[in-house]
């Protein structure tokens, strides 16, 4: 199963605005949540259909309204007529391999974005989309699968801590692209820590497990890099689009979120570089190694030559040969090809040639 790439088998030949569920199904049932608050009440319920909706819009101040599950197109039809979204907007949530982006009308603001989690059975990277379509008092979500990604805003919510009581619903919205971005930094931090565990183990132990290691973390690190680079550009969109959903009040936090979400690319920058000097490393002492190993072979060929020599002249099979007749040849030559060893290790040395 492909990571990089969403097959769009699906949507060949449809027309732009018809909404196709791209993907794989992650939850068998759609689950509807919805959290009704202002400052002083708040309400948390989950809902069995859309229709039930309207008997809570009208009754709170600020309103979030969770989906989990994206496979259900006639349910996102039904949202969408509800709240007059529009069909492209539908398609775009439908389509898991839609690529983040960030997109401001005049009465709504649409955001999708991947949420990065490891898996701990695969030992890798994945990646949930997450849709935000935001109005001025309803923030609907859109999550591939049931989770608790947003579980830390719930009970914020729920204990009335920090600012999303008293803040806008923007300020919500806010608040869950912060703990997405968070949670990019925490990754590239935990996944850092890896890569730079390896600079030692690179100069001591460069073996196939170390160069295993490397590839697969580049993987890894090109899957981050895939999703964190368009959700950089399309945050920044929230500084360069004007409207009325962004008051003064809240654009101080989405300069901020600008700021986070750059850390986390600088990061996924420096530990590929830092990937590919180590991989640069590992074939330099590999080919080192090799270098050492091939000069002491040479060496140990070298002075075997003469070795050999002498040992062939007096291996010949000629009846006068002078010294076969000395009574103490065979250690004078033992002690010639000694002195051989001893004078070229000996001129080797001083040529620091090993």
């Amino acid at each position: 199963m492909t990571r990089f790439i969403t097959k769009q088998k699906h949507t060949k030949h449809v027309i732009p605005g018809n909404p196709i569920f791209v993907g794989n199904q992650k939850e068998e049932n759609t689950r509807i949540r919805l959290i009704g608050y202002d400052t002083d009440t708040i309400v948390e319920v989950e809902l069995q259909t859309i229709s039930e909706l309207s008997n809570f819009l009208n009754k709170y101040e600020k309103i979030w309204i969770n989906i989990d599950g994206l496979h259900d197109v006639k349910l996102l039809g039904e949202i969408g007529k509800l709240f007059t979204i529009h069909t492209l907007v539908l398609e775009d949530i439908a389509n898991t391999g839609q690529r983040p982006k960030v997109d401001i009308g005049e009465d709504y603001i649409f955001t999708s974005i991947k949420m990065m989690f490891l898996d701990e059975k695969k030992h890798r990277l994945e990646a949930e989309q997450i849709s935000m379509y935001l109005t001025k008092n309803i923030l609907i979500t859109f999550q591939e699968k049931q989770g608790d990604i947003f579980e830390p805003v719930r009970e914020r919510l729920r204990n009335k801590k920090g600012r999303v009581r008293n803040y806008n619903i923007t300020y919500l919205k806010y608040c869950l692209l912060d703990l997405i971005v968070d949670n990019y930094n925490f990754l590239m931090e935990t996944f850092g820590e890896k890569v730079e565990d390896l600079e030692d183990k690179i100069l001591l132990e460069p073996n196939k497990d170390i160069l295993e290691e490397i590839n697969k973390n580049k993987i890894e690190l090109n899957y981050f890099r895939k999703a964190i680079r368009p959700a950089r550009e399309a945050i920044s969109n929230f500084k360069d689009f004007k409207t009325d959903l962004i008051t003064k009040k809240e654009q101080p936090f989405f300069n901020d979120l600008q700021d986070l979400i750059q850390r986390s690319y600088d990061l996924v920058e420096n530990y590929k570089n830092m990937l590919s000097e180590q991989l640069t490393v590992y074939s330099t002492n590999v080919n080192n190694r090799l270098n050492d190993i091939m000069k002491i072979l040479t060496i140990f060929s070298v002075v075997f030559i003469p070795i050999t020599f002498v040992a062939g002249v007096y291996g010949t099979n000629f009846e006068y040969i002078p010294e076969l007749k000395y009574r103490y040849g065979y250690f004078t030559m033992l002690g010639v090809i000694l002195l051989i060893v001893l004078i070229m290790l000996g001129y080797f040395k001083h040529k620091k040639w090993f």
